[in-house]
């Protein structure tokens, strides 16, 4: 058993497939329309062809928590408690940080390490925090 397919939770698909591609660095693989939304994938230009990263709308009416769609509940928890929704690794956790940085991305703060690894948390401006992290 392995990964082929994970997903995160966006406000806005053609928003979010802006930033994870020309922000961060992503290529996209699939983008069809699927219901209301698209079935929008991306993945690293460095990993394995295989594993893709959904762009998942997080407007799917059919579950509500207070009115209103459950993703969206749970990303604003997640968000609002500082808590990264995923992670992904990177070589350098300094050097992503300084090339995210000067492209406009929001840290929530300077680079940290524990036990060895590196760590930064960052806004993805699709309601998401992610953690960028050393192997």
């Amino acid at each position: 058993m392995r990964i082929n397919l994970t997903s995160v939770l966006v406000d806005d698909q053609d928003k979010a497939l802006q930033f994870y591609t020309e922000v961060l660095g992503f290529v996209k693989k699939r983008d069809f329309p699927v219901g209301g939304g698209k079935w929008l994938t991306v993945v690293s230009p460095e990993g394995p062809e295989d594993v893709e990263l959904l762009l998942e709308p997080d407007g799917n009416p059919s579950v509500v928590i207070d009115g209103r769609p459950a993703a969206q509940v749970y990303k604003k928890a997640l968000f609002d408690a500082g808590i990264p929704f995923t992670a992904f690794t990177v070589d350098d956790v300094r050097a992503e940080y300084e090339r995210l940085t000067a492209q406009g991305v929001r840290f929530l703060g300077e680079p940290a390490e524990a036990d060895g690894v590196a760590t930064a948390v960052f806004d993805d401006t699709c309601g998401n925090l992610i953690m960028i992290a050393t192997a």
